[in-house]
């Protein structure tokens, strides 16, 4: 069994801060650390079309460990958010797998995943209030992190980085 270390970050629309101090002085080894599932901003739809409003955006899972995104992509089944990669491509304009805190931590050479539900109008503004939020999708995408966090915490071996 392992640890689970659950962290608010702040400081991540100046340059990504609390993850990059986290990183220099982290409180458990980064050596130790077998992965790091990052949430941020699961809680409204943007304007993209999905199928159905219950999806999330998995940016990361694949970038240096494929086994990260078989377990993510399994842990789905208990879940069934349709799973949207458009952003996960490495010449994606956006550049969202940079612009996040798991950065710090996939450029340590720990697998990450970044769960995003997207660019809306009021992103980054003063009207992102909490009445705006999906509470119900929260939930979902949330039930998506905690069965891969379960999964990573309980099995014999750690994820293998297999990606450069």
């Amino acid at each position: 069994h392992r640890s689970v270390l659950i962290m608010a970050i702040s400081g991540e629309e100046r340059g990504l801060l609390g993850s990059e101090h986290y990183s220099r002085a982290p409180v458990f080894p980064l050596a130790a650390t077998v992965a790091d599932l990052n949430i941020d901003m699961i809680g409204r739809v943007d304007t993209l079309p999905h199928e159905r409003d219950d999806y999330v955006y998995i940016i990361g899972s694949d970038r240096l460990s494929t086994e990260l995104h078989a377990v993510n992509e399994a842990a789905n089944q208990a879940v069934g958010l349709e799973l949207d990669y458009r952003y996960n491509a490495a010449d994606d304009p956006n550049r969202f797998y940079y612009r996040s805190d798991h950065y710090n931590f996939a450029k340590h050479g720990i697998p990450s995943i970044f769960y995003f539900s997207g660019v809306h109008s009021d992103y980054h503004g003063p009207y992102d209030e909490a009445d705006r939020i999906r509470y119900d999708l929260v939930e979902k995408r949330a039930r998506l992190v905690f069965h891969t966090a379960w999964e990573l915490a309980f099995r014999k071996d750690r994820i293998v980085v297999d990606r450069p």
